[in-house]
Order: structure tokens, then sequence, then C-alpha cells
């Protein structure tokens, strides 16, 4: 059972091999890239679905704990609280919307590395054979299949951790009643 377990997981690991040599080095830079991408998009999920529910609970229970509540000490405190949390729901949040317009971006720059190879094995052999042509424009169209996979895999999950922060924060901010 353990070598079949073994062969199973060889599958993908071969495939993206073969990938990243058919679509050249962007492609392993675009895989790199989507590999942080969804580590941050699990990590999200836990903190979310984990870490928070305990941290706004910890917090919640010492500000009902507090007796004073309506003092401009007492709402900066509440204030920082609520920021606390925000900061939280917020983390890796860039990296995540950066990363998603980068995989495209570095699609289209193997796209062009491999036109380039297309143009330059056109220039040396002086003619136009399809079989020159085909492994730069298969490095070209794999290049753009790649980025745009991860950057359009990746852009539900980085809008919804957008709405679902800016959503908590609200009902976290009404739940820290004066």
């Amino acid at each position: 059972m353990p070598g079949r377990t073994l062969e199973l997981l060889s599958v993908p690991y071969e495939a993206v091999v073969e990938m990243v040599g058919l679509g050249g080095p962007f492609v392993l830079w675009i895989f790199l890239c989507c590999l942080l991408l969804w580590a941050l998009v699990i990590e999200r999920w836990i903190y979310f679905s984990r870490v928070l529910p305990r941290e706004s609970a910890t917090l919640l229970e010492r500000w009902r704990a507090r007796s004073d509540r309506q003092s401009w000490c007492a709402r900066q405190i509440r204030q920082a609280m609520i920021s606390k949390l925000h900061v939280g729901m917020t983390s890796n949040y860039k990296l995540m919307k950066v990363l998603v317009p980068l995989a495209p971006l570095l699609g289209l720059i193997g796209t062009v590395s491999g036109m380039l190879d297309v143009f330059d094995s056109m220039a040396l052999r002086g003619s136009a054979d399809a079989r020159t042509m085909a492994s730069g424009v298969s490095e070209a169209m794999i290049c753009t299949l790649s980025g745009l996979a991860v950057s359009i895999s990746g852009m539900y999950p980085v809008y919804y951790f957008e709405s679902r922060a800016r959503r908590q924060t609200e009902l976290l901010a009404d739940a820290f009643e004066f």
C-alpha cells in the first residue's frame, strides 16, 4: 500500500517537472508564485476558521469585563482591540494581492522569451520550419497558460478574504458595545 501511495504522489510531481521542462524557466517562477499564493490562502483560511474566533472571544470577554466602557480612555482601548483583530485579519493580504497579477506577468515574460526563441531559430536556419518553431511556440503558450491559471485561481480567495476581513471588522465593532 505505501508503494502505491508513493506512485500516486509521483504522478503530479512528474507532471510539474515536465511542464517546467516544456515551458522554460519562467514556468518554475510561476509555480513558485502559485505555491506561495496557495500557502498564504491556506494560512488565511486557518486564521479565519480557528485563530480569529479564539482571539476575538478573548478580547470581547476582556472588554465586557470592564466596568468603564464610556470614557475616552475606554473608547481608545476598544478601538485598539478592534484594530488588533483587523491587523490579524489583513495579515499577508498585500502579498497575496501582489501575487495574483504577478503570475500572468511572469507568463507574459515567458511568452516573449519563447517567441524570441522562435525568431532566433528562424534567423539561424533561414527558414520558417514548423519543427523549429514548435518548441518556442509551445514554451510561449505553456507560460501564458500557467500564469493565467495561477492568477485566475487566486483571484477569488484574495477578494473573499478582503471582504471577510471588512465584514468581520464591522461585526466586531458592533459586538464591542459601549
